[in-house]
Formats: C-alpha cells, sequence, structure tokens
C-alpha cells in the first residue's frame, strides 16, 4: 500500500474552505459521502478538542465550526501584527493595503496549509481505527517538534467515502523584525532549523525549505506506521490521482459518473430512437392498409352500385320498350315509334340521372370525415390483429428462453455422478 500526505492551500475558487472538512452543509446532497458512516467521523479543533457526532450529548455542546475556529485563531494570534501593519500604512500612507485578521485567513498566501492523509486507496485501506491511531501520534509528535512556529488548527478523520482519510489544517507563523507575530512560511521553518534542499544555490520555488519540511513529516509518518505493522511503499507518487487536490479528485469522480450516466442516456435515447422509427413505421403501414382497404371498398362499392343502378333502371325501360312495340302489341306502327322514341329519350335522361347518383355516391365516400370515419376501424382492426401476432411472437420467444435455460440443467442431470 502507499501512503498519501499531499498539501495545498487554495484551488480554482480561492483558499480552501474547512466546511467540507467538519462537513457543515448539507451531505445528503452529495453523492460520494454516506450520511450514515458519517456519524462515525472524528473531529478535533485546537479549541473545543476532539468531537463525535455518535455522541450526540457531546455534539450538542460543540459551538463553533471549523470555520469560526480558525478565523478565531486568526484573530488571537494576529492581530498585534494587523494594529501594527495599519499604524505603519498610515505613515506611509498606504491605508488602503490595511487587511484584517479575517483577510489573512481568507488569502491563498497566508490562509492555513491542509494536508490531505491517507494509507491504500478504495481497493485496499487500513481499517480507520489504525489511521485514527497513527494519525494522533503522528499530529502529537508533529505538536511536540513544530509547534512553536507550525499551529494545527483543526483535522477530522473521514469515515464516510469511499477511502478513509484525514484532513489536517495548520498555519505557519513567526516573529517579524517588528516584534509581531505573523504568518509567514519560510521564515517559520527557517526559525525551526530547516535548511533548503540545495544549500547552494539561492531560493525557489523548487528549493525552498518547505520541501525539506514535508520530506521531515513523511518520514515522521513512515516511522509510525511502521510501528503499527504497516509496510509501506516509500517510492514518492508524483502527477496523477496522487497529488489531485482533493476537491478535484471529487469533481473528476462526479464527471466520471455523469458521463456514464450520458452514455446511458444515450443508449436509451438511441434504443428510443428505434422504437419510435418502429412504431412510426408500423403506423405508416397501418395508415396504407387502411388507405388501401378504404380506396377498394369504395370502389366495390361504387362500381356495384353502378352495375345494379344500370341492370335494375336499363332493363326495365328495355322490357317496358319491347312490351309496348312488339308485333302482338295492339299499338299502330305510328304509335310504337312514338313510344320507341319516348322510351329512347327516357332512357338517355334516366342515364344521365343514374350517372348524377353513381358522382354524388363517390362525392360522400371521398369526403374527408366520411373517410376519417370509415378508416377507424379499418386501423383499429389491423392494430388488433398486430398486437394478436406480435402476443404469439412474444410467447414463442418466452418459450425458446426456457428451453434454452432448462438445457444446462437437464445434461447436468444426465452427467454420471462420481
Amino acid at each position: 500500500m502507499k501512503l498519501t500526505r499531499h498539501n495545498g492551500r487554495s484551488g480554482k475558487n480561492g483558499a480552501y474552505n474547512p466546511k467540507h472538512n467538519d462537513r457543515r452543509f448539507n451531505v445528503a446532497n452529495s453523492d460520494h459521502i454516506d450520511v450514515e458512516r458519517a456519524k462515525r467521523n472524528v473531529y478535533w479543533d485546537c479549541f473545543q478538542g476532539f468531537h463525535f457526532p455518535s455522541d450526540q450529548a457531546q455534539e450538542e455542546q460543540i459551538s463553533y465550526s471549523f470555520e469560526q475556529i480558525e478565523q478565531a485563531f486568526y484573530y488571537d494570534q494576529y492581530f498585534d501584527f494587523c494594529e501594527g501593519q495599519h499604524e505603519r500604512n498610515r505613515k506611509s500612507g498606504h491605508s488602503s493595503r490595511d487587511r484584517t485578521p479575517k483577510d489573512l485567513w481568507g488569502d491563498k498566501k497566508t490562509c492555513p496549509e491542509e494536508s490531505l492523509i491517507q494509507i491504500g486507496t478504495m481497493e485496499q485501506s487500513v481499517p480507520p481505527e489504525v489511521l485514527a491511531e497513527i494519525a494522533a501520534e503522528f499530529f502529537e509528535e508533529f505538536d511536540r517538534r513544530f509547534g512553536e512556529h507550525v499551529h494545527i488548527l483543526d483535522w477530522a478523520l473521514h469515515l464516510d467515502e469511499a477511502t478513509p482519510h484525514i484532513h489536517e489544517r495548520h498555519v505557519f507563523d513567526c516573529e517579524n523584525r517588528y516584534g509581531e507575530i505573523a504568518p509567514q512560511q519560510e521564515k517559520a521553518l527557517e526559525a525551526l532549523g530547516f535548511d533548503l534542499p540545495d544549500p547552494d544555490i539561492k531560493p525557489s520555488k523548487l528549493n525552498n525549505r518547505k520541501k525539506t519540511f514535508d520530506a521531515a513529516c513523511r518520514a515522521l509518518l513512515f516511522d509510525i506506521c511502521a510501528k503499527h505493522g504497516l509496510h509501506l511503499d516509500q517510492e514518492p507518487e508524483y502527477g496523477g490521482r496522487a497529488y489531485l487536490e482533493k476537491q478535484d479528485y471529487i469533481l473528476m469522480k462526479q464527471r466520471e459518473k455523469l458521463a456514464e450516466q450520458a452514455r446511458e442516456i444515450s443508449e436509451q435515447e438511441s434504443r428510443l430512437d428505434t422504437l419510435t422509427i418502429r412504431i412510426e413505421d408500423t403506423e405508416k403501414f397501418i395508415d396504407e392498409v387502411a388507405e388501401v382497404a378504404y380506396e377498394t371498398a369504395v370502389d366495390v362499392v361504387t362500381a356495384k352500385v353502378i352495375e345494379e343502378t344500370h341492370n335494375a333502371d336499363f332493363d326495365e325501360i328495355e322490357r317496358l320498350k319491347k312490351n309496348l312495340t312488339s308485333e302482338k302489341s295492339p299499338n299502330t306502327p305510328s304509335q310504337k315509334s312514338i313510344i320507341s322514341q319516348t322510351l329512347d329519350i327516357l332512357m338517355k335522361r334516366f342515364k344521365g340521372m343514374t350517372d348524377h347518383i353513381t358522382k354524388r355516391l363517390a362525392a360522400v365516400f371521398w369526403d374527408p370525415a366520411q373517410r376519417k370515419a370509415m378508416q377507424a376501424p379499418i386501423r383499429e382492426s389491423v392494430r388488433e390483429r398486430l398486437a394478436q401476432s406480435q402476443t404469439k411472437a412474444d410467447a414463442y420467444n418466452e418459450q425458446r428462453r426456457a428451453e434454452r435455460a432448462r438445457q444446462p440443467k437437464e445434461k447436468h442431470q444426465d452427467m454420471p455422478q462420481k
């Protein structure tokens, strides 16, 4: 397993705020925090000491958050420095540079430094009680060695996330040339006797006493872990997840979860699109069937009406003409001629009336409202047939799945017993 201890003061949103550490927010809104396990967390601050969420009676006595505790410490420790600086700014005409202890607390150069301590990963880590013992011993030794110039303000043991870990916050300070205690890291480490990694070259971002100090803290942690029987990989790990800011790591996991949800949504949308296309195709098919069925029905009905109308009416006129103009008819030739002409005229007029009736009948059939009303039962009938076919197909597929599920079991039962 690896031991992780990395430090930071600020991120994209400025100086870190300890609200995350003492859970002074609605943890129910954070997917990476288990609300029930949060009751097992352990908290400590320099004014109130230990407090445990599981101890309700003691928890009611805890009045101040980590944020309030830290600001109170800054007022106690650096008020004289701020007042002295105000006076110097007044004399030099630069009162706009005045800062309060709270301003120092929120400035990324003078705010508390936060350390994250973790042993192991989500896959494998030490038990929480072992981590708590190691941390308590480390902080006690840390204060004994460095407490004159490095002050631990608060720390929290988190057991409510994927891996047990500790957030600890401290501030560096020492006396300035005016005899005031001021937050200043390099001067504090120099006062504690820490040298530059390379004393032969001037201080820089890569050559500073903080690197020597961090190496000493790391060595101290390894020694304490060894006393607890832990043999850890001591090779430093640079870059990657080990040196991500805690909040960035949380954001990374949230992005991964969002990406997974986006993939699931995309797959669901794809399935929905496919289903929509199938539904649209089915509806289109139903409409086409209804249209063809309707047109065919109209053609058949219209043709039949025309046929029956012609047959009934024209045959009747033809029979009347034959009877009135036959040789057996008592009518004279001139009367027969008149009757024949009259019936021919009647035939033509009646034919015109039949055509008119047929056209009117077609107009009624092809009226949009009538068309929709007559197509509706056709569509419903087609849908019922399709549903029946799908039900039969589903039943057949379910039967096939059941048969396939039984096959391995049946084969296993047929195997000879050893």
